[in-house]
């Protein structure tokens, strides 16, 4: 029931987070005088809608998104106010389709409310207030958790310490096979509630750095460790053994081991610390997005039985099942599942600002490109005294929206198999 519950949650919080970025973008093309006919979340038949003055607002049967519809997104040609004129080349057609859809619901009382009349920068404010939206939602929640919650950080006290080396395909992380090799660290005598004072002669503030150091370090290493209020210093004979990168969990490397992990507390976050930690979210993010093409193959080999990994991209029906996972998890406090629910909404909220600035349309990103190319256009243009090219023509780019269309299209469906036959797990 918890499983179910959880789902639901999550699933609505989704959906809130597709209204919030669609009213971003409401917002600000009403502000800038522009007429948006149609407000709706998600896609395909309308369930519901009801319209208040010039705009629609509505849900659609399926919850994969939403959209807002202003008119004169794309200019008409040269010798046209608004509609088209049919191409016999399907190229060229998909072209003038764009501007017909674009043009249908343009009257001349509404001549002057087209999208693309305004200003290149107020087009891109009206593109990125959507996106941004998304990232004020994530700082938000992410702000709210890390100064009221506070965030979980490992410190230097060993919280246990393993008794053997496993593969690291290993299929059961808790259990030693029959002649499995000790680690280092229980070789060398350490114990759970050891706080280490340095590492072969250093002293390290934080778990962040003394890591590095043991991943660096080989053979004997004097280790300084305080137990029961006394200093006893041990000496572990470090070995080389195969353990996931520090920025990318479902990858390895080969680095120096101890066989040790760190207690973590809840440390509150300054406004320093909330900025710093953030910022690394967003580099994270932007990583695993740019990294999205290289995650087909492993995509395609969960679907057929291979190992689904944490960082794997999820869509709409894996990060809701997640929520239900997370909410039913015995292993956490029920606090710590509230927290965890939120930050995976956070997540979701911080991935659709980052893909949405890519600059490619359909997304956001391409409008704002374009807007920006037309500014530089026209301010070149001027420094060289030409008369002025006017708008940029993005309708010109829809073959190749349409294409990168099927291809976001075939990417979604990937991730929905993979997520239905072999979901990620966080437990």
């Amino acid at each position: 029931m918890l499983v179910v519950i959880g789902i639901l949650i999550f699933f609505f919080g989704l959906l809130f987070s597709i209204a919030w970025h669609e009213l971003g973008h409401l917002a600000a093309a009403k502000l800038f005088g522009i007429k948006v006919t149609q407000y709706m979340v998600g896609f395909g038949r309308t369930v519901w809608s009801r319209k208040k003055g010039e705009t629609e607002y509505g849900v659609k049967l399926i919850p994969f998104g939403g959209y807002i519809r202003m008119i004169g997104m794309f200019p008409p040609k040269k010798d046209e106010k608004y509609g088209r004129t049919r191409s016999s080349s399907p190229f060229r057609a998909m072209v003038e389709d764009a501007r017909q859809m674009s043009a249908e619901e343009i009257t001349p009382e509404d001549e002057h409310r087209q999208f693309y009349q305004r200003s290149p920068w107020k087009r891109v404010v009206v593109m990125m207030a959507g996106p941004v939206m998304n990232l004020i939602l994530a700082v938000g929640i992410f702000a709210a958790i890390l100064m009221g919650h506070g965030l979980y950080t490992p410190t230097t006290t060993v919280a246990a310490v393993s008794e053997c080396v496993l593969p690291a395909d290993a299929p059961n992380k808790e259990v030693c096979p029959p002649g499995a090799k000790q680690t280092p660290a229980a070789e060398a005598g350490f114990q759970a509630g050891d706080r280490i004072v340095e590492f072969g002669g250093r002293t390290y503030a934080t778990w962040a750095e003394l890591q590095l150091a043991i991943r660096q370090s080989t053979g004997p290493v004097p280790v300084v460790v305080e137990r029961a209020g006394q200093r006893i210093t041990l000496t572990p004979d470090l070995m080389q053994n195969q353990m996931p990168k520090l920025d990318s969990p479902s990858e390895y490397e080969t680095v120096g081991f101890l066989g040790l992990s760190p207690t973590q507390v809840l440390v509150k976050q300054d406004i320093g610390g909330v900025v710093n930690t953030i910022g690394g979210f967003v580099s994270l993010t932007a990583q695993k997005v740019i990294e999205l093409p290289q995650r087909v193959p492993d995509l395609v080999s969960a679907i057929f039985g291979g190992e689904r990994h944490q960082d794997s991209p999820v869509g709409i029906v894996g990060a809701s099942r997640l929520g239900g996972e997370v909410l039913s998890s015995d292993e956490i406090t029920v606090d710590g599942r509230i927290m965890l629910m939120f930050n995976l909404l956070a997540g979701v909220n911080l991935s659709l600002f980052v893909f949405n600035m890519l600059p490619l349309l359909p997304l956001d990103g391409g409008h704002i490109a374009g807007a920006l190319w037309e500014s530089i256009r026209r301010g070149f243009a001027k420094l060289v005294r030409r008369p002025d090219p006017g708008p940029f023509d993005t309708a010109r780019l829809m073959p190749l929206a349409y294409a990168i269309s099927l291809v976001f299209i075939a990417y979604s469906l990937l991730v929905l198999v993979a997520d239905v036959v072999n979901p990620v797990t966080l437990f």
